[in-house]
């Protein structure tokens, strides 16, 4: 077991697993950028019918997994473990979706970093002989996520510039042993890292610490040079996160330049009144499972490293004038034909 630690951080898979399918479900804001022709499905209305924000963000993530599951036509039944999250109090969309679905689950909050959190522990799985099958998803909702760590809507509170817009989706891709796709090869787990910010309105800023640190630890674990993968792509720092931590990769000697980009500087267009870009664990996820699963089965993306940023705060901590703990998780990804069966 100790074989598979590499340096302080991060782990390499003997058995690498693939990702051989992958679902993306978003709303009509984000249907409407860049992006929007690379979802799976785009909602016509933030409701879905359901009669609440909080139910409609159930249905976004039940569609995603039901999508995955049936791109790689296997039956729930066959699926061993549901490994999902989102940002809801007690998990209350995953818990319904894993009530719905039936498959064994287990309940993770990494805040938005949690889909990347799902993917290294359903990797850990197949890789160690737990599993063969593992559907890893997350999912936020616009409305949902104001109305429990801001304001409602309703309200039309003014957000300052570095706010963010939390994005209305969801994502969920299917691992397994074999098969054909992009496999995870290694995973770095981050520590938890807290610059004693305090503003819920730029969680940018407070995560974009901790996604320099692993950042820089992945490639120091493994001797690495950022130009080594095509694309990194951290969570949700958006704009103004993005360039917090390529100031502070740089004081360290790292260049990230030309190959960094954030899920939630990449969703929105700068019309769309999104301020500093989209957040969210429905943000990165539905960027993975939609356009960056299909690039890199295309091979237009060779080698990716998939950063997960997380704002660990609640409406409470926040209440109570606490600050924002942040934490980062990476996995590395590489092409079909790269470094396993898929």
């Amino acid at each position: 077991m100790a074989g598979k630690r590499v340096g302080k951080s991060t782990v390499a898979f003997a058995r690498p697993p693939v990702v051989v399918a992958a679902g993306s479900v978003v709303g009509p804001m984000e249907g409407k950028g860049p992006l929007g022709s690379e979802f799976d499905v785009v909602k016509s209305d933030n409701v879905l019918g359901e009669g609440s924000f909080e139910k409609a963000e159930a249905s976004l993530l039940r569609e995603a997994c039901e999508i995955a599951a049936y791109k790689a036509q296997v039956p729930m039944s066959r699926v061993d473990f549901l490994l999902a999250g989102d940002l809801l109090n007690q998990l209350i969309s995953a818990n319904f979706v894993a009530r719905d679905l039936g498959v064994p689950f287990f309940g993770l909050f990494g805040a938005c970093s949690t889909l990347v959190e799902a993917l290294i522990l359903g990797a850990m799985a197949i890789d160690g002989g737990f599993a063969s099958r593992v559907l890893a998803a997350c999912s936020s909702h616009h409305e949902a996520a104001e109305r429990q760590y801001r304001f409602p809507v309703e309200f039309a509170t003014q957000r300052p510039p570095t706010a963010q817009w939390t994005v209305t989706g969801a994502g969920a891709a299917l691992l397994a042993e074999s098969g054909q796709g992009p496999v995870i090869t290694h995973a770095t787990v981050g520590s938890v890292v807290d610059m004693g910010l305090k503003s819920p309105n730029d969680m940018g800023s407070a995560m974009a610490p901790a996604a320099a640190e692993t950042i820089w630890r992945h490639l120091q674990d493994l001797g690495r040079e950022p130009r080594y993968y095509d694309l990194i792509a951290t969570g949700d720092l958006a704009s103004l996160g993005k360039e917090v931590a390529e100031d502070l990769l740089r004081r360290v000697g790292v260049d990230v330049s030309g190959v960094y980009d954030d899920c939630g500087r990449m969703i929105y267009s700068p019309g769309q009144d999104a301020h500093a870009g989209g957040s969210g664990g429905g943000c990165q996820a539905a960027v993975f499972c939609g356009p960056l699963v299909k690039r890199l089965k295309a091979g237009e993306l060779r080698r990716v490293l998939l950063v997960g940023t997380g704002a660990l705060f609640s409406p409470t901590s926040c209440q109570q004038g606490q600050t924002i703990p942040a934490v980062a998780h990476a996995v590395a990804l590489e092409g079909p034909g790269r470094g396993g069966e898929g």
